[in-house]
């Protein structure tokens, strides 16, 4: 399975919009619509090598200061690699 390392900028968002989200029961962020700027993009080809490179992406100083961070998304359909795994297609 090949994924996609990602870092991305992370968004500030008021108390404002927290509170309404929360009191609305609807969601603060949705990366399907509005995705982070990314600040950075790598692929690899198995899940250790994704974790490693994630792992190395985690290290830069903006991400351990939380200003931005790391995401490991897969592109390919799961394999049996991993058990219990669904992929939910929104009917």
């Amino acid at each position: 399975m090949r994924f996609l390392i990602v870092r991305t900028d992370v968004r500030a968002a008021a108390d404002v919009d927290i509170a309404a989200a929360w009191a609305g029961g609807g969601r603060l962020r949705d990366e399907t619509t509005s995705p982070e700027p990314r600040r950075q993009v790598v692929h690899a080809d198995d899940r250790d090598a994704a974790l490693v490179l994630a792992r190395a992406l985690a290290s830069v100083g903006a991400v351990r200061a939380g200003k931005q961070r790391v995401k490991v998304l897969p592109l390919d359909e799961p394999t049996a690699a991993w058990p219990g795994w669904t992929v939910d297609r929104g009917s």
